[in-house]
């Protein structure tokens, strides 16, 4: 088990490092809002773990939160590149 947990931490961490690289160096816009989403999710998969393992729900609404924040951030970039490409 705990091979596997230190397993799970290494690949979250690449995870997430790799997104924040990205959010970092761009090159593009949409190359960042994708990788916040990355991360955001990240983030929702630790938490998720961390849940099963401690068996409780206490993280939920957090998880439910980011969710909610990478569907409307995702949206409203493509919204706004819509707008963009109609001018």
């Amino acid at each position: 088990m705990q091979i596997a947990l230190i397993l799970a931490g290494v690949l979250f961490s690449i995870g997430g490092v790799s997104a924040l690289y990205r959010i970092i160096r761009g090159p593009s816009l949409l190359d960042r809002v994708i990788a916040t989403d990355v991360f955001i999710v990240t983030i929702m998969c630790v938490l998720g773990t961390e849940m099963a393992l401690n068996h409780h729900t206490d993280s939920l609404p957090v998880m439910l939160v980011l969710a909610a924040f990478g569907f409307v951030g995702s949206v409203s970039f493509a919204r706004f590149m819509a707008q963009q490409d109609e001018a």
